[in-house]
């Protein structure tokens, strides 16, 4: 069987920074200290040369010394004063010679009538030299001097100082530097481990190679996400953005740095980003879409910035209102259903009572009534899905006991809008306007709701559609004639699911198709909302013309 050694952990990157800091610094103060010990040991040889010559300098010059030699025993008078100036000096030893080199003091008195050990041709020339030599009492650094009498060499003085002692003294003085050493390691061994654990906390510990995956993995999934996402710092400028967040935003270049505010975003989803707390699953509207938004704060003790994620709902949101017309518009087919019901049951009855020519012409005239209205919405807009819509509407509008009505400046024909505008749009800004003015004149007098549909040519840019939606409500306040376009903004209690969404999309598709839309007062009170299509050239086969544009003409009820 074989023992499986576990591997060891790898050491984290603060450990490794740790570790190297900490060998880099010994490293500089192990070098320092070496190099101050050899310029040291350097200097003290220079000072105890210098030392050494200003001794022997000062023993040849003074008057003394010349009078001892010309004594006949100059060592009497010499090694006492030799002696004592050894003491004063602080020198280790001074020898002074006669002319040939024979000594006539010594510390040690022994070797006094000697030859000297060491180099003394120069001195006997008349200079004055230092040189490191081994002598009777060791290694020494030396001076020679010529003592000089009426111009005549009569002897020599030699002045000295042992290496033993010079490396003494360095060592003296490296032993303080080893503290000083000590120091500076202990110091900045403590600051780089403060350093590398406040380094540990913020890289949880992870080596080199774990940042490096988890960075690639980052920016793999960074780019690999469909949804935007977008990453603020805790003043709200972009700290990260991903592909889908720019298309999303519709923001483009260098944004990385930049401030929320200044990304030129609608003023309501700014705010959602801008906001200290969370959102959840909010709908905004970014410049041609519907976006759902959520943010979470990052926090680790104190606020470090926002992450938000985006979801482009723009074609759920789409279909969700396809999917509430459909809805209506089977509501109003079942509640039509309900009518037909009692209508035939009324047949049947006149039948029953035998009074079938009275039977026959009630479900004559019910039909051809009904029929006469489908024919007039299909004759003025034989477009199918905004006739199917129209039908739809109408019989919710009257369900709700309001008229609508299609003006007789509506003309549009099947085929005549270009493939660059899908249904899905015109039902989204048509719908949407009907369903705003449907909600607007409930309960007015009279309660009606007015629909034009039409072409028209608008010179340059080829020609238009026009959708204008006019309703006899309370109108809209000009004050407001901005904001009811703005998300949110409604002037009616907020329902399930809250208000203020429909005009926005409405606005958003508009613009989406570089069209315009704007409010106005209706003749007769209430408001009117117009919409214009570019269509290009694209629009101009089989358009009425514009007569009456303008003016909702009084149209056949629906």
């Amino acid at each position: 069987m074989h023992l499986r050694v576990p591997r060891p952990r790898p050491r984290s990157l603060a450990g490794q920074l740790f570790a190297m800091q900490a060998v880099l610094i010994a490293v500089v103060v192990v070098g320092y200290a070496l190099f101050t010990y050899l310029s040291d040991r350097g200097q003290a040889e220079e000072a105890a040369g210098r030392q050494a010559r200003a001794v022997s300098l000062a023993i040849a010059d003074s008057p003394s010394v010349a009078e001892a030699i010309r004594t006949p025993d100059p060592t009497d008078r010499l090694q006492p004063y030799a002696v004592r100036v050894m003491e004063d000096t602080d020198v280790d030893f001074v020898t002074i010679m006669d002319p040939e080199g024979i000594r006539w003091t010594h510390p040690d008195p022994k070797q006094i009538g000697h030859p000297f050990q060491g180099h003394i041709e120069r001195s006997q020339r008349g200079q004055t030299f230092t040189e490191t030599y081994t002598g009777t009492l060791g290694p020494s650094v030396r001076a020679v001097t010529p003592i000089t009498d009426d111009g005549r060499i009569v002897g020599l003085v030699s002045a000295g100082i042992k290496v033993e002692e010079i490396s003494k003294r360095a060592q003296e003085q490296l032993t303080a530097l080893s503290g000083v050493a000590a120091g500076a390691l202990l110091l900045g061994a403590v600051g780089t481990y403060v350093i590398n654990a406040r380094l540990r906390r913020h890289t949880h510990g992870m080596n080199a190679d774990q940042l490096s995956r988890m960075h690639d993995y980052h920016q793999a999934a960074l780019h690999a996400v469909r949804e935007g996402l977008l990453m603020l710092d805790g003043q709200y400028r972009v700290a990260l953005i991903n592909d889908g967040g720019r298309e999303l935003l519709g923001v483009h270049g260098d944004v990385v740095g930049a401030s929320v505010a200044d990304l030129g975003l609608p003023s309501q989803l700014t705010g959602a980003l801008l906001a200290s707390e969370q959102r959840v699953d909010e709908v905004h509207l970014a410049a041609d879409r519907v976006l759902v938004v959520n943010t979470s704060p990052v926090s680790g003790g104190e606020r470090r910035g926002t992450v938000v994620t985006l979801r482009d709902v723009t074609e759920l949101q789409s279909l969700t209102g396809e999917l509430d017309s459909e809805r209506g518009f089977t509501q109003a087919l079942r509640s039509q259903a309900h009518e037909a019901a009692n209508r035939l049951h009324t047949v049947v009855s006149l039948i029953e009572l035998g009074r079938a020519e009275e039977a026959v012409e009630f479900a004559t005239a019910e039909l051809e009534l009904a029929q006469a209205l489908t024919d007039q919405v299909v004759a003025a807009v034989s477009e199918p899905v905004l006739a199917a819509l129209l039908l739809g509407k109408t019989a919710q509008a009257n369900e709700r006991g309001v008229e609508l009505v299609v003006s007789q400046d509506s003309r549009l024909d099947d085929g005549l809008l270009p493939p660059s505008l899908p249904a899905r749009d015109l039902v989204t800004i048509l719908g949407n306007l009907v369903d705003n003015a449907v909600d607007a004149a409930q309960g007015a007098v009279p309660s009606r709701v007015t629909v034009a549909a039409y072409t028209e040519s608008s010179g340059s840019r080829g020609s238009e559609l026009v959708l204008r939606v006019s309703d006899t409500g309370a109108g809209v306040d000009p004050a407001h004639a901005d904001l009811v376009f703005e998300r949110g903004f409604s002037t009616k209690p907020a329902g399930e699911g809250g208000r203020g969404l429909g005009l926005a999309l409405v606005r958003q598709a508009v613009r989406r198709h570089e069209g315009t839309l704007t409010v106005t007062e209706a003749e007769g009170g209430g408001a009117r909302f117009e919409a214009r299509l570019p269509l290009g050239d694209a629009g101009g086969r089989g358009a009425a013309p514009a007569t009456a544009a303008g003016r909702p003409g009084a149209g056949g009820a629906v």
